[in-house]
Formats: structure tokens, C-alpha cells, sequence
């Protein structure tokens, strides 16, 4: 389940930490599977369970508690939505029913082509640039208005050809 090249990038993370606390790298480890597989499926939470030598419930834990781990499947991109208080005083919750009216989908879902996943979120620390959008859990999109959230997908969309 996990290759050579995975097991020595998980062994780089783990060395980062006591030989008796190596159960700290479990974060790294699933973001680790999860860009290689585009999500951690159980199969997965399993194997880093076992790399690091910890009971696959707590692998799981950390796995259900973070909404950056994909549990299934997502979009090539995948919008997260903050609709925590902050940016729904600045129009976070309007800022998500857009993205999910412009994409056709339900919040939660993915495009019928597989390109996109949109999901609310709870903060994502950024409260004075509200309304924000994190893409694929890594880029941070600030102020977005209708305008900016349709140029956002038109920019994804081109990126994805």
C-alpha cells in the first residue's frame, strides 16, 4: 500500500522528531498520502498507523477532526468557503451559495467533470480579508466578491486544459 519513495519521505518527517515521539509525524504523514492519492482512505490511515506505530483510531482522530484531509475523492480543485462569523459578516455565506450556483453543484459536492469540490469552512484565519477562499487547501484567496470568485474558477478552469 505504501511505496519505497512514500516510506523515505515519511522517514524524513518522522526524523524530525525523538525516536520515541515518532508518532508526531502523523500530520505529515497523511498530507504526505493525501498528495499522493488526492485523498486518505482507510486503507491509508491503516498504513501510516502502522508506519508509525500507533493504534489506526488515532490515526483516524486526526484524520476526521482536520477538514484539509480528504476523506474520499475530491475535485481537481478543491474551494473551501469560510462561513465562520467573520466572513459571513462580510458575506461568506453569500460568497459560497455563488461558487456553488456558478458550478452547479451542492455544497459539498463535485462537478460532474471532476474539476472542482466546494465545501464550507470553519475559520481559516485570515478574518480581515473576509470574505475568504482556501484552493486545495494550500492558497488563500482574499476579499472575494462575486467578480473575484468568478474570475478565481475562470482561472482554475484555464488551468486545468
Amino acid at each position: 500500500m505504501i511505496s519505497e519513495v512514500t516510506q523515505q519521505r515519511f522517514a524524513r518527517e518522522v526524523a524530525k522528531y525523538p525516536a520515541d515521539q515518532k508518532q508526531s509525524a502523523v500530520m505529515a504523514c497523511l498530507a504526505i498520502v493525501q498528495h499522493e492519492q488526492g485523498h486518505v482512505s482507510a486503507d491509508s490511515e491503516r498504513a501510516v498507523a502502522e508506519y508509525l506505530g500507533m493504534p489506526a483510531i488515532a490515526v483516524h482522530e486526526v484524520t476526521t477532526f482536520y477538514n484539509m484531509y480528504n476523506q474520499q475523492p475530491v475535485g481537481r480543485f478543491k474551494l473551501n468557503v469560510c462561513t465562520n462569523l467573520p466572513c459571513q459578516l462580510r458575506n461568506g455565506q453569500t460568497a459560497l451559495e455563488h461558487v456553488c450556483s456558478k458550478l452547479g453543484v451542492e455544497e459539498g459536492g463535485t462537478t460532474a467533470d471532476g474539476l472542482f469540490t466546494v465545501q464550507k469552512s470553519e475559520c481559516l484565519g485570515a478574518c480581515a480579508d473576509a470574505p475568504v477562499v482556501l484552493v486545495n487547501d494550500r492558497q488563500m484567496c482574499s476579499f472575494m466578491n462575486e467578480a473575484r470568485l468568478d474570475d478565481l474558477i475562470g482561472t482554475l478552469k484555464a488551468h486545468a486544459k
